[in-house]
């Protein structure tokens, strides 16, 4: 969900990728949370980290404490960005009917949105090179 949301907030200023750390399908209801706010994602494929390693990346951007504990280093990450949300992982395991873990899929793609468009803006003034810490609200 990040890489759709941040995508589409940061334009083509950003070269958005994303991966997991647990390969598997992209879960239904993400693709139909993101639909409800214009992002068609049906096309995209899971990927896993290990892909990226070799990459250089002005910013490593963990969503959950989850990945940020099993994200390897990538060596071209200049900065390492751990987001925090409330349990994105989670969110395909939440327990209940669809219609009770589709609100779970939603909270975490508006919780993701919240915090993507801010960081799209400050990301794109700050050098990134910096320390994530002197981001706002980081």
């Amino acid at each position: 969900m990040a890489e759709a949301v941040l995508g589409r907030v940061g334009g083509p200023a950003f070269d958005v990728r994303s991966a997991g750390t647990h390969p598997g399908a992209v879960n239904p209801l993400t693709l139909r949370a993101l639909s409800e706010i214009g992002i068609d994602w049906s096309a995209r494929t899971f990927k896993v980290v290990g892909e990226f390693l070799d990459e250089p990346f002005d910013y490593v951007i963990t969503v959950c404490d989850q990945a940020r504990e099993a994200c390897p280093v990538f060596p071209g990450g200049r900065v390492r960005l751990p987001l925090g949300f409330r349990g994105p992982g989670a969110a395909p395991a939440a327990p209940g009917t669809d219609d009770q873990r589709l609100a779970v899929f939603r909270r975490v793609r508006d919780e993701i949105s919240a915090q993507m468009a801010p960081f799209a803006e400050r990301a794109g003034r700050v050098e990134p090179h910096e320390d994530a810490a002197s981001l706002p609200d980081a």
